[in-house]
């Protein structure tokens, strides 16, 4: 046996010792795998009711708002709808108080100066009595 057997023996033993290191090692990385496979399949599992949920979550969501901009958009045709009464009340009111006052001021003037003639003709007529 020469130096060149020996180093050609111990190449062969070596390369069978990597092949079984490599066998080894390709079984633990499918073991991992299977393992992380698994792992997916149970949280997709637990996932579905979460994203099924998280749907109806949304979805109920988007009927409370719409909802809510329906009763928003009545409040806000009321509170229009009231305003513009008050409006025509305050336009009525100030219309009233135009038609009426002039006359009734001219009335009350009119009454007044009834008042102080019907006063001056008194203190006359009782100076001339006296």
């Amino acid at each position: 046996m020469n130096l060149l057997d020996i180093l050609l023996i111990l190449l062969v033993i070596s390369a069978s010792a990597l092949c079984i290191a490599l066998i080894y090692y390709v079984w633990k990385i499918t073991n991992a795998v299977k393992a992380i496979q698994n792992d997916i399949s149970k949280l997709s599992a637990n996932l579905q009711p979460l994203l099924n949920s998280t749907t109806e979550l949304s979805n109920n969501i988007n009927e409370i708002a719409d909802n809510a901009r329906e009763h928003l958009d009545i409040s806000k045709n009321v509170v229009t709808s009231i305003k513009n009464r008050v409006d025509t009340i305050l336009e009525f009111e100030a219309k009233v108080r135009g038609g009426i006052e002039g006359p009734v001021m001219s009335l009350i003037r009119e009454i007044t100066a009834l008042n102080n003639g019907f006063n001056s003709f008194l203190n006359v007529f009782r100076k001339k009595n006296n």
